[in-house]
C-alpha cells in the first residue's frame, strides 16, 4: 500500500478533476473525467459516481484502475494506481462516505461513491522542466493562455 504524498493531496484537493483509467472487458481502453475527487486518507481517495456507467461497470468487473490528476498551470500532478469498490446510494458504505462531499445541491445526483486505495503513487512531471524551464516560468505562460481563451482575450507569444 502506498501513502500519497502532502503534494498530492494538495493537487487532488485542488484540481478535483482526475482522468480515471479502466479496461473495458474486450481489453480497450476507458478513460473518464471525474471532477468531484477527495482525498479520505493517506491512501484512499473517493468520486463521486453521476454519469460513469462504463466506469461502473469495468470496477465491478474488477478491472485495475489509474487516475492521473495534473495541475494545467504548473504542468505537474501525480498518476495513482489502485483498487476501487464501488459504495451504491443507500448502503452503509455510501453513508458514511456522501459526507466528504458537502452539502451542495450535486449531492442528489450522486449514484455511488468510488473508493480508490492507492497501491502505487507516482508523481507526474512535464518534461519542460527537464528543458530548464522553472514553475514560476509554466505558471506565467500557461495562465496567459488561459486568459488568452476568455471572451475578450488576446494570447501573445512571448
Amino acid at each position: 500500500m502506498a501513502a500519497l504524498t502532502e503534494d498530492m493531496k494538495r493537487v487532488i484537493a485542488e484540481q478535483r478533476l482526475g482522468f480515471v483509467a479502466t479496461t473495458n472487458a474486450d481489453g480497450t481502453p476507458n478513460l473518464s473525467p471525474k471532477a468531484t475527487f477527495v482525498v479520505l486518507d493517506d491512501a484512499t481517495i473517493a468520486f463521486a459516481e453521476i454519469r460513469s456507467p462504463n466506469t461502473i461497470r469495468n470496477i465491478a468487473r474488477g478491472s485495475p484502475v489509474e487516475v492521473n490528476f495534473v495541475d494545467p498551470f504548473v504542468r505537474k500532478g501525480c498518476r495513482i494506481k489502485g483498487t476501487a469498490e464501488i459504495a451504491e446510494r443507500g448502503s452503509g458504505a455510501y453513508e458514511s462516505l456522501i459526507r466528504h462531499f458537502g452539502t451542495s445541491d450535486l449531492l442528489k445526483y450522486i449514484n455511488a461513491i468510488v473508493t480508490i486505495r492507492v497501491e502505487r503513487a507516482s508523481p507526474l512531471i512535464s518534461p519542460a522542466y527537464d528543458r530548464g524551464q522553472t514553475e514560476s516560468d509554466l505558471r506565467r505562460m500557461w495562465t496567459k493562455r488561459f486568459r488568452a481563451q476568455q471572451p475578450g482575450g488576446r494570447f501573445v507569444e512571448d
